[in-house]
């Protein structure tokens, strides 16, 4: 480490973290976008779970920031791909229909969080923060 140039060992070390958001509302990823990058994050957008499933960023996303009801692949049918795929990427689901039961089937097949939209930027962020800090070995 010490042979690399400062400047290329700190941008090793304060790589940003990478949060893909898999949303069919062109507005929904927009403002995402927008707030994620206000925040530091680098920051791709996906218009279905299909598209973020044979993107070149799969192998770098550090989230998923994912709606819940999309077609053909849902939310839920998303984060069970990446499972099986053997992918452990923190999930936080977001959705305009918030229902206890598909709340329950998330959080049991492995999402960090659930949330309602529109969602308060201090919990999408406490989210975040405790998505990044579970996936690098700070959770439980």
């Amino acid at each position: 480490m010490f042979g690399i140039p400062l400047q290329d060992r700190r941008a090793v070390l304060f790589r940003p973290s990478v949060i893909s958001v898999v949303d069919d509302d062109a507005s929904v990823r927009a403002s995402m976008n927008n707030l994620l990058q206000s925040l530091g994050y680098v920051v791709h957008t996906f218009a279905s779970a299909e598209e973020f499933l044979g993107s070149a960023c799969l192998n770098d996303t550090s989230c998923v920031i994912s709606d819940v009801q999309m077609s053909p692949m849902n939310g839920l049918d998303l984060l069970a791909q990446m499972r099986m795929q053997g992918r452990t990427t923190p999930f936080i689901f977001i959705t305009a229909f918030p229902d206890e039961s598909v709340r329950a089937h998330a959080l049991k097949a492995g999402a960090m969080s659930f949330l309602a939209k529109p969602c308060a930027t201090p919990n999408l962020i406490a989210c975040i923060n405790a998505a990044l800090a579970h996936r690098d070995g700070g959770g439980d």
